[in-house]
């Protein structure tokens, strides 16, 4: 059981910076935050879980069946990941290419001290074998003051794959979506580095010039994710379920004109538009084998939103879930991401496999929490800093969709693009 204290917070954009840094001295964290970015489906400003009671940590093997039991027990908030390869828990897959970043497949964690931001109303759930320690805990973060460590050394950045390389593999895709193997396939590469990096410098670093819906500070003892995705995979709010992958990317420009011009020609374009339709309808299927019959809907097809870094083109599919499937089948059902594995989608994760020289791991996966009732919000793992602080290794990759009107050069561009905030951040003192 839990206690529940309520506070005002009179300026919420310190309180985050003062609570994220009170957070570190803890084994676990998890920090959300939606940057107040505004959108129809979002329940808190900012969320920081820290310090386990409980957690779990598992390979893909039995993983869905493991959490299942696991939230079905505890009955209670926990928060943690999911990795891409637990494709090789749902499929016949198997995933063999280089880890750096050596990440469990699956964590979650059960957290003593939660704080729930929305405006400036928090709410403090502790556990309640530590809730004698709330207003000494609350005094302390809204007096901490954080010290800065610059990174002393440039870090080499370096790519997996080379441009030539690149543009081979992609031509390689092609052939196989022109001999109708698949329809689209997301292909990503990896850039890394090795050396120390002071996550919360560089998250924060990260979110202010990014600023997406979906910001993720995970620490799991000594490795670290630092996401500004601004992509949400999988919501449950009540008997619904809210899907909003992302397929289609624009350049953002300083001048108005050529910004809004950019806008309309993502919103029209051939290419893009195919991605994302062809998306939204395995979204659409995924749904529908957790779902009441006939409840699957396409809510808003191909809007046009616009972040700091990028436009990006977004489809809505809800559903309502038929209540004869557990909350983590949902998950099982539909992972991993349609957006960021491709159509059909087995068949596209077979290619990913064989093409892509990393092993995903963590990026293209999905971080998140679910609530005592069983609800879940899940982001995906895109546009983010993986950091290993034990053998000092850090990692991003980008990817882009590659259908039969990708022309390989274009597709190198929108990596680099992609590639844009965490090259800055990553080199930046």
């Amino acid at each position: 059981m839990r206690t529940s204290i309520y506070k005002d917070i009179s300026d919420a954009k310190l309180f985050k910076q003062q609570l994220l840094s009170w957070a570190q001295q803890f084994r676990e964290v998890v920090f959300l935050d939606s940057n107040e970015y505004p959108q129809k489906y979002s329940n808190y400003d900012c969320v920081l879980a820290v310090d386990a009671f409980t957690s779990i940590t598992t390979d893909y093997h039995n993983a869905f069946e493991d959490l299942k039991q696991y939230q079905q027990t505890t009955k209670d908030w926990l928060f943690g990941y999911l990795t891409y390869d637990l494709k090789n828990d749902t499929e016949a897959l198997q995933s063999h290419n280089f880890d750096g970043l050596e990440f469990p497949d699956l964590f979650f964690f059960q957290p003593k001290k939660l704080f729930l931001l929305k405006g400036n109303q928090l709410e403090i759930q502790y556990l309640n074998m530590c809730d004698d320690e709330v207003e000494e805990d609350f005094e302390a973060v809204v007096k901490y003051s954080e010290t800065t460590i610059q990174t002393k050394e440039p870090l080499l950045i370096q790519q997996r794959i080379s441009k030539e390389f690149y543009l081979e593999k992609v031509s390689k895709m092609l052939d196989y979506i022109n001999n109708g193997n698949i329809y689209e396939a997301n292909f990503c590469m990896e850039f890394y580095a090795e050396g120390a990096i002071n996550p919360i410098t560089k998250f924060q670093r990260l979110n202010e010039i990014s600023k997406p819906p979906f910001a993720v500070y995970l620490k799991n003892n000594k490795q670290f994710l630092l996401s500004a995705s601004p992509e949400r995979y999988l919501k449950k709010e009540g008997e619904k379920i809210i899907s909003q992958p992302i397929k289609g990317t624009a350049k953002r420009f300083s001048d108005a004109k050529k910004d809004e011009i950019a806008k309309q020609n993502l919103a029209l374009d051939p290419k893009e538009r195919s991605e994302n339709i062809m998306i939204t309808d395995l979204v659409r299927n995924d749904l529908s084998r957790t779902a009441l019959k006939g409840s699957v809907q396409v809510e808003e097809l191909c809007g046009i939103y616009s972040f700091l870094q990028v436009h990006q083109m977004i489809s809505t599919v809800t559903s309502i879930i038929d209540n004869q499937n557990a909350v983590v089948e949902v998950l099982k059902t539909t992972y991993p991401m349609g957006s960021m594995t491709g159509a059909p989608k087995i068949s596209a994760m077979k290619i990913i496999e064989e093409l892509e020289e990393t092993k995903r791991g963590l990026y293209s996966g999905a971080v998140g929490y679910f609530t005592p009732n069983g609800d879940f919000d899940f982001n995906v793992v895109i546009r983010s800093i993986l950091y290993n602080q034990e053998n000092q290794y850090i990692s991003f990759s980008v990817g882009s969709a590659i259908t039969s009107l990708s022309v390989p050069e274009n597709e190198y561009e929108e990596c680099l693009l992609k590639a844009n905030a965490m090259l800055n951040v990553l080199n930046s003192n």
